[in-house]
C-alpha cells in the first residue's frame, strides 16, 4: 500500500475526531450558564407549518441583559407555539410575551442545578471521547488488516498505530480542556 493511502487514512481519522470535538462544542453551547446566551435555545424546537424547527428559525433571539433573552418572531401567529415550546423544554424557563416580543428571564441557577449541569457537561464530554476512541479503534483495525494482508509491514503498522494514538491523545486533551472550561463556567456562581 502506498504511503499516500496511509496518510489519507490518518487524515480521515483526524477529520472524524475533529467532528466529535465540534459536536461537543455545539452541545456545550446549549448548556445554560449564569449568563444569557441565545444558544441556550438551540435545542428547543417549535411546530412550524408541519415541521419541527429550532426557535432561531422562526425569529430573532438576542440577549440584551445578563439574565434575559428576547425573541422577536417574524410571524405573530408563532408567539404562542414558541412560548409553549420553551415552557415544555427541559430548560426550566418561564417565558412571557406581550403579543409581539417574547421575554425569557433566566433565573439564578441553584447550586444543585449547577451540579446537575456540570454532570451533563461531563456526560457530553465522555460521549465525545467515546467517538474519538471508536475512530481510533476502527483505524487501527484497518491498519492491522492491511498488515495481515501483507500490504504494510509490521514496522509500518507500529509506526502508524503510534501516529493514530498521538492524534487521539491530542483530541482527547482538547475535549478535556473544553469540558473543564465549561464545567468551571457552569459552577461559577
Amino acid at each position: 500500500m502506498s504511503e499516500d493511502a496511509l496518510i489519507k487514512l490518518l487524515k480521515e481519522s483526524d477529520k472524524r475526531m475533529v467532528q466529535s470535538l465540534e459536536s461537543l462544542t455545539r452541545e456545550l453551547a446549549t448548556i445554560r450558564t449564569g449568563r444569557a446566551s441565545p444558544s441556550v435555545l438551540d435545542r428547543v424546537r417549535v411546530e412550524y407549518y408541519g415541521d419541527k424547527v429550532p426557535v432561531k428559525q422562526v425569529g430573532t433571539i438576542s440577549a440584551p441583559e445578563a439574565r434575559l433573552l428576547l425573541i422577536s418572531v417574524w410571524d405573530k401567529a408563532m408567539v404562542k407555539p414558541v412560548v409553549d415550546a420553551i415552557t415544555s423544554s427541559d430548560l426550566g424557563l418561564n417565558p412571557n410575551n406581550d403579543g409581539n416580543i417574547i421575554r425569557v428571564p433566566l433565573p439564578q441557577l441553584t447550586t444543585e442545578r449547577r451540579r446537575e449541569l456540570a454532570k451533563q457537561v461531563s456526560r457530553k464530554a465522555e460521549e465525545a471521547k467515546v467517538g474519538v476512541r471508536s475512530t481510533r479503534r476502527e483505524t487501527i483495525e484497518k491498519l492491522r488488516s492491511m498488515q495481515r494482508d501483507s500490504t504494510i509491514s509490521k514496522d509500518d503498522l507500529d509506526r502508524y498505530q503510534e501516529q493514530v494514538q498521538k492524534i487521539t491523545d491530542a483530541h482527547i486533551k482538547q475535549i478535556e480542556a473544553a469540558e473543564k472550561a465549561k464545567a468551571e463556567e457552569v459552577l461559577a456562581g
